[in-house]
């Protein structure tokens, strides 16, 4: 397993790191050569710390497995997969792809307030004897590292599988919430049986075209797709979202001129789809809605 953190400035990154590898056996995977795009107007001193979120003690104790590029390290891990490793250093979009087509990879985004990531990295500059910038200059800063066109890490954090919220005010319960969270479970990685039809089912919804709701449904048996469905007008019918329905696109309440709807449920729809003779005993229905009565 190899867990990949990205986020904002003193958002966490290193701090979970630093868990996994103390309390979980993770290994720091670390490129050589550090350097990413510099912003604009950034000041040599806080550029070297972005960079720095080991200190030197802090990476003896940790690993000192590191590579001459993105690449390298990726083949490292691929060939130990089955191990527990880490990296903070992933910086842009072309890198990351290549580190998602690995089925052992597992992208974790973290994320705080931005006025607790400035008294981060102000007491960050205060142990380095560094004057700390003013809250007005870090949140400049902040924005363009986040959303610049070019080199923002928004673009890394928003394809992230996993996404944490830091918020914590102390190591100890950052520790306890990740001991909670358990980042090392391999299901993460691959979705069992259940939340993989589940996600089919609502990704099948997207396609519904009724007015009210969307809603998906497959139909499984022996973990093989029978059907799918959706919520809509049945075919040859003009889309719900089209006038089809004009009970729907009246907008009337729940359990008003029901008898007057023209749309299928979708779990009907998929019923319909299979047809009798392959809807045998042991088949499953997976439907994202749930039915209140």
């Amino acid at each position: 397993m190899l867990i990949g953190l990205c986020g904002g400035i003193c958002s966490g990154k290193h701090a979970i790191a630093e868990y996994l590898i103390q309390h979980q056996g993770f290994q720091l995977l670390e490129l050589e050569n550090r350097s990413f795009h510099r912003i604009a107007d950034e000041p040599e001193d806080d550029r070297r710390l972005q960079a720095s979120g080991f200190t030197n003690n802090e990476r003896s104790q940790s690993s000192n497995l590191s590579f001459e590029n993105a690449d390298s390290l990726l083949d490292f891990a691929t060939k130990r997969w089955q191990g527990l490793w880490v990296t903070t250093d992933i910086w842009e979009d072309a890198t990351l792809d290549r580190f998602l087509q690995r089925p052992f990879f597992l992208l974790v985004s973290v994320d705080a307030p931005v006025s607790l990531r400035w008294e981060r990295f102000a007491e960050r500059c205060r142990r380095r004897k560094l004057e700390p910038p003013p809250l007005e200059k870090f949140v400049l800063w902040n924005d363009r590292h986040l959303y610049d066109k070019n080199i923002g890490r928004v673009y890394l954090t928003d394809r992230a599988q996993v996404r944490l919220f830091n918020s914590s005010s102390s190591f100890e319960e950052l520790h306890a919430a990740l001991a909670t969270l358990n980042l090392a479970d391999e299901d993460r990685l691959r979705p069992n049986w259940d939340q993989y039809f589940m996600q089919l089912a609502s990704l099948a919804a997207q396609r519904s075209n009724c007015m009210k709701r969307r809603v998906g449904c497959v139909l499984v048996r022996e973990r093989r797709v029978i059907s799918t469905g959706y919520n809509g007008t049945p075919r040859h019918l003009r889309n719900c979202n089209e006038g089809g329905c004009p009970r729907c696109n009246r907008g009337e309440g729940g359990g008003v001129g029901l008898s007057t709807c023209l749309c299928l449920h979708a779990e009907e729809n998929a019923l319909l789809e299979a047809g009798r003779e392959r809807i045998r005993e042991g088949a499953i229905l997976y439907c994202d809605t749930v039915l209140r009565f």
